[in-house]
């Protein structure tokens, strides 16, 4: 797997999506929104991520907007 910053990526183990900031060798810097709106930042080992495809994000988000209009 190739990444690259601004792709999106989740643990293999589950968890909300995060943002790719930087890739070193097999270090992944990743950053995310907490529940109250904190910034995280942590390096990650890359064999513990999944990329996520972009599709799927948007499929999530959408729906979402259909639970909201019920």
């Amino acid at each position: 797997m190739e990444l690259k910053a601004g792709d999106i990526v989740m643990l293999k183990s589950g968890g909300q999506p995060l943002t790719v900031a930087e890739v070193k060798g097999d270090d992944v810097l990743c950053i995310w929104m907490g529940m109250e709106g904190d910034l995280f930042r942590e390096t990650l080992p890359l064999a513990t991520l999944v990329q996520v495809e972009e599709d799927e994000e948007e499929d999530e988000d959408d729906e979402d907007e259909e639970e909201d209009d019920e």
